[in-house]
């Protein structure tokens, strides 16, 4: 049996960088992603559980112009890692799977996705009632991956409890195949980002070929005009976020609340902490 073709996913979060990230990673030779950035497999509305890895691999063929062109293959769908059942169909696909996730500060990726889906006509509640109602509104479509679902709309403050999220990936893979970036690092220094997910995924430095991008410009950036701190719908996301942040400290010592200065030529699998 032929080993699955699609070797790592940059699987979430979303809007804390993956278009950026993945329009960078672009440039190399020897990597391949979706010509549309992301293939939503996992998550598709007919996916069937009892699909093999070729069946799954079939799949991902349509998205690739150069599908039976040698090099490493991957994807980069954000809600992969959102929901526990995306992640145990990666794990059933691909064991070795190799995982790149960008956190962000969860009530800053609340506001921008907000701001997103209100820019997109999906959503016209100010942002305060947003939050306060997302439990209602995602109420019986916690496993609902259609098209169309609140679940993909309006999950402002579920996508950001990412300790929940982390706690379910861990449970399926190891922590070796798992690297964990900060948004805010790879907007400080996109180049060196750029060179730590390349050694993750053992390939060769993009520094010094001839396509590297000259400069790492800001991709897909909102135009939005942030809320004030002390908005109503600002504090109340942290309110509610509150609990999810402390425990993502205390459980794997990250703190996203405080910007850090990212290290000259960083290394290692993740964020300080993340192997605890």
């Amino acid at each position: 049996m032929a080993e699955p073709r699609v070797r790592f996913l940059l699987g979430g979060m979303q809007k804390a960088g993956t278009s950026a990230l993945a329009s960078y990673l672009s440039a190399h030779p020897h990597l391949r992603l979706p010509a549309r950035k992301e293939a939503h497999v996992f998550d598709a509305p007919d996916f069937d559980d009892a699909w093999t890895s070729a069946d799954i691999d079939a799949r991902f063929a349509a998205h690739f112009a150069d599908w039976q062109a040698p090099g490493t293959f991957g994807d980069a769908t954000p809600i992969t890692v959102f929901h526990p059942r995306l992640v145990e169909r990666v794990a059933r696909y691909n064991p070795a799977m190799r995982w790149v996730l960008l956190l962000r500060d969860p009530v800053e990726r609340a506001i921008s996705q907000y701001f997103m889906e209100r820019g997109r006509g999906q959503d016209t509640w100010p942002l305060w009632a947003a939050i306060a109602g997302e439990a209602l509104r995602l109420h019986g479509h916690r496993d609902d991956f259609s098209r169309d679902s609140p679940l993909r709309r309006w999950s402002y403050l579920a996508r950001g409890r990412y300790s929940r999220q982390l706690d379910a990936l861990f449970l399926r893979f190891p922590r070796e195949q798992v690297l964990l970036l900060r948004s805010d690092e790879l907007a400080a220094d996109p180049q060196g980002t750029v060179a730590r997910v390349l050694g993750f995924l053992h390939l060769e430095p993009l520094a010094g070929q001839a396509r590297e991008p000259r400069a790492y410009e800001r991709v897909f950036e909102g135009s939005y005009r942030p809320p004030r701190p002390w908005a109503p719908g600002r504090l109340l996301a942290r309110l509610l976020l509150a609990r999810d942040i402390a425990r993502l400290r205390r459980r794997y010592g990250i703190d996203l609340t405080r910007p850090r200065v990212p290290a000259p030529n960083a290394t290692g699998a993740g964020l300080p902490g993340s192997a605890r």
